[in-house]
């Protein structure tokens, strides 16, 4: 078994592999119009540097979303193929793209948990992440 290496993902070599991965995520990611492939292209053309993926021996094991507006950032499907949970590539993956926008000036960064998902939860708590009470979350389709 070779080294897990961390880079930035590629389009479009990457896309079914990665899809696939999320698709295999028991709970916490719910695929929706924004991952499809025009959605996907659309993020990269904003910051391609913040969409992450950990491959071992050429086949893609782990990915992170990174997003940055200028104030804040925002992290998205980090997830694990679950053969290779408990190894540190999830922390590996945070890692990277929290240096990544630290480099781009963010002092902030939030990411959402749905609520079926308590082993995330906790494991965001282990890394320092807060729970935010006093906020509510709300979302708008907008076409």
């Amino acid at each position: 078994m070779g080294s897990i290496h961390i880079r930035e993902f590629r389009y479009p070599q990457d896309l079914t592999a990665v899809i696939r991965l999320w698709q295999s995520i028991e709970k916490g990611i719910h695929l929706g119009r924004s991952d499809e492939p025009a959605e996907i292209q659309k993020k990269l053309q904003r910051d391609s540097d913040l969409f992450l993926v950990a491959e071992l021996d050429n086949k893609i094991i782990g990915s992170v979303i990174g997003g940055f507006d200028g104030r804040r950032g925002l992290i998205y499907h980090l997830a694990v193929a679950a053969s290779f949970r408990g190894q540190g590539i999830g922390s590996r993956l945070m890692d990277e793209v929290q240096a990544r926008l630290r480099s781009k000036g963010c002092l902030k960064c939030y990411l959402l948990v749905t609520l079926d998902n308590q082993d995330a939860m906790e494991y965001y708590e282990h890394h320092g992440w807060q729970h935010m009470d006093g906020v509510k979350l709300y979302g708008k389709e907008l076409s």
